[in-house]
């Protein structure tokens, strides 16, 4: 089955665009074809360090967002990776339920899979529970409880949020923390975690910082792979 998978959150600085791009090199390095698409338009990350994979759309028109549901209609054997900017949840529902997308997707057999980025606050609970209030079961969902941005998420484990993720069988993902230097100078040189590795001249990194960055990607795919994406 194909997916389109879009990955949110709502809130600002939770690490949504660092789970698109980590997403984007897993299926690279897996040789599993996929498009994305970034919502932020002015200041697109996803199409900033995977500019051949990923073209920017704008979430307030509809036409625009028209061309996720069409790419995945056209070649269903490519996923498809949504990065979404913060506060566009409001015109991807009105999307979504003004153009029976979840309707036309099930149709052709397309799954709508949302990831949910957290950090530990409470907000960010708060917020998937409102997503789970709009679409319930209509979609698939995965939570993504990102080290990087907290290490305390007992009040997520705790939260009404999280026995509705339980009722709705979301998968659940702990993505772990990268150390801070070398996520820095790897956004400084605006370009892929492959070559984040693979091209350290260019990325300015050391030998430990290509080392720490190859672990944390080992981690995060087999958080994936138990996700089975």
């Amino acid at each position: 089955m194909s997916r389109i998978h879009f990955i949110g959150g709502e809130k600002g600085g939770v690490g949504k665009s660092v789970v698109a791009r980590l997403l984007a090199q897993y299926f690279i390095d897996n040789n599993t074809p996929f498009v994305g698409f970034d919502t932020d338009a002015s200041h697109g990350t996803f199409t900033r360090f995977y500019a051949d994979f990923a073209a920017a759309v704008e979430p307030t028109q509809f036409e625009s967002l028209d061309r996720i549901a069409e790419t995945a209609l056209e070649d269903p054997q490519k996923a498809v990776i949504v990065d979404l900017a913060a506060q566009t949840d409001r015109p991807l529902t009105d999307w979504i339920d003004s153009s029976g997308v979840i309707e036309l997707m099930n149709e052709y057999g397309i799954e709508l899979n949302y990831w949910h980025v957290m950090d530990d606050g409470k907000d960010s609970c708060d917020l998937l529970g409102k997503l789970f209030e709009r679409f319930s079961n209509r979609l698939s969902y995965t939570i993504v409880l990102n080290h990087g941005r907290g290490d305390r998420f007992q009040t997520y484990y705790d939260s009404e949020a999280s026995e509705q993720a339980s009722a709705l069988q979301a998968k659940t993902i702990e993505l772990p923390k990268l150390h801070p230097a070398a996520m820095q100078r790897i956004d400084h040189g605006d370009s892929s975690f492959w070559a984040a590795i693979n091209n350290a001249k260019a990325q300015k990194l050391s030998l430990m910082d290509r080392q720490r960055v190859k672990l944390w990607l080992r981690k995060v795919y087999a958080s994936f792979e138990d996700a089975k994406l």
